[in-house]
């Protein structure tokens, strides 16, 4: 694998493009419902800065990770031989990166539909300003090694994965709500883009151990799994109207069950103009719960 600053323009790249955009837009959207959860312990004056700040640090912190992965996977001189078998640095890396994936993807997947079931915390404890950004900051970085992991796993052209990065982020901070909102209502979304993790992850192994894999057999299958689903949500959604009745779709668990998301998730499904805020905005998390028992949804 090399990498590549050339741009042109073809159906593979545009396929490679559209399903990276899709997965980084999926994928992204707990990181910032995230970041918000952690700004929300602080108080209401300093929440939108917290939020906005880790926010911008998530995004450059994508951008330079990718830099980075591009100058890791031109390390292909072997440092570790094992038998007849030898290993660079960008192998060892990718080997990892996709073990990563692999086990990313499937404890979410267990998490999402076996995992514990657990009740709300009792409240959100205040903390410090500069408390709060290390743990975003940390949080951004976990996040971002997802993220370029994948890209660099699905093309090695440099302009394609940081012009989706980009695009899906900025998207992401200025709609970060609606897509939580579209993902929370649909969850076989979130469970294609985790078999599309698993699959990817899969791929880095092998390209780790020397066996290469046409990337069309890796991307093709995704774009058409994309297109699957957006039809049946299509079909869906047309015999909803038929019916005159809402569509119930599975409720999946959430993927860090001692946390109390309550707040953001309130602040990201509430229609209310004045509650609270997931994304770029001057406003604190402050969303307001709706009276009674709550179902708890998880976060997409």
């Amino acid at each position: 694998m090399e990498v590549d600053f050339s741009l042109v323009i073809t159906p593979d790249l545009l396929a490679i493009f559209a399903t990276l955009f899709v997965l980084e837009l999926v994928l992204g959207v707990d990181n910032v419902i995230f970041i918000s959860i952690l700004a929300s312990k602080l108080p209401r004056q300093q929440q939108a800065r917290a939020r906005n700040l880790g926010l911008t640090l998530a995004m450059l912190l994508r951008v330079g990770l990718v830099f980075l992965a591009g100058w890791i996977i031109t390390l292909d001189q072997d440092v570790l031989h094992l038998g007849d078998l030898g290993f660079s640095a960008k192998d060892m890396i990718l080997i990892a990166g996709g073990l990563f994936l692999v086990y990313k993807a499937v404890r979410e997947i267990h998490q999402k539909l076996e995992g514990a079931q657990e009740g709300h915390g009792t409240g959100a404890a205040r903390a410090t300003f500069g408390a709060v950004i290390a743990q975003i900051l940390a949080l951004d970085i976990v996040f971002s090694l997802d993220s370029v992991i994948t890209a660099v796993g699905m093309t090695s052209n440099m302009i394609v994965i940081i012009s989706a990065v980009l695009v899906s982020f900025g998207i992401m901070l200025f709609s970060a709500r609606f897509i939580f909102a579209f993902v929370n209502r649909h969850p076989t979304v979130k469970m294609l883009a985790l078999s599309f993790l698993l699959l990817i992850g899969v791929f880095l192994i092998a390209e780790g151990f020397g066996i290469y894999i046409d990337k069309a057999l890796i991307y093709g299958p995704m774009a058409f799994g994309v297109f699957v689903e957006a039809l049946n949500l299509l079909a869906t959604a047309r015999r909803a109207r038929r019916a005159k009745t809402a569509s119930a779709a599975v409720a999946l668990r959430p993927s860090y069950p001692g946390v109390d998301e309550s707040v953001a998730v309130d602040a990201a499904l509430s229609k209310q103009p004045g509650h609270g805020s997931v994304g770029l905005s001057p406003r604190p998390v402050a969303g307001d719960a709706p009276p009674g028992p709550r179902k708890r949804i998880g976060l997409g």
